[in-house]
């Protein structure tokens, strides 16, 4: 698998992976995470003209797979964390809205993107529900740490996770 940023020929497939995780989540036992018009198209776009929307896909297609947002610089929801703290306060990656599709679920596509983001910076936060237990999973098994909670835009509660470089290593 391989990581590539996502294209505007990719927002339909996109847009169906993230449906395809809704239902994962719903089925899981996450109930409220995602709204039926979160991700939307806009936030995709939007994601797409900041620069930080990639996928996930085969090596020898360019398909998606899964898809995420990461960028490095400040998470205005991050500001404040309740319950807890940071591991540090230096320059850090942020990784939003990993979705796999469903025949790739198993497969590698989530570590592959959270991989990606480690190789673009040994700083780095996501936070998650508490509902998303297989996300929870995948963030414990590539070894960020819980810091504790931040809450969203719209007021709801995340458990935050950090992992963090040794010191004196790349950001």
């Amino acid at each position: 698998m391989h990581i590539r940023k996502a294209t505007e020929t990719d927002i339909p497939k996109l847009l169906d992976i993230y449906e395809e995780a809704k239902a994962y989540m719903r089925k899981t036992g996450n109930m409220t995470q995602w709204s039926s018009n979160y991700p939307s198209e806009e936030d995709i776009r939007e994601d797409l003209d900041r620069g930080c929307l990639y996928v996930c896909a085969e090596e020898d297609s360019e398909e998606p797979l899964a898809v995420f947002a990461f960028f490095i610089g400040e998470e205005p929801n991050y500001r404040k964390i309740y319950e807890g703290a940071w591991l540090n306060e230096e320059p850090y990656g942020v990784i939003h809205r990993i979705a796999v599709s469903g025949k790739a679920r198993g497969r590698g596509a989530a570590k592959a993107c959270m991989d990606y983001a480690e190789s673009c910076s040994r700083n780095l936060r996501i936070d998650t529900h508490a509902d998303n237990l297989p996300m929870q999973g995948l963030i414990r098994k590539c070894g960020f740490l819980p810091t504790g909670i931040i809450y969203v835009e719209d007021g709801t509660p995340r458990l935050a996770f950090q992992k963090a470089a040794a010191t004196g290593e790349r950001s």
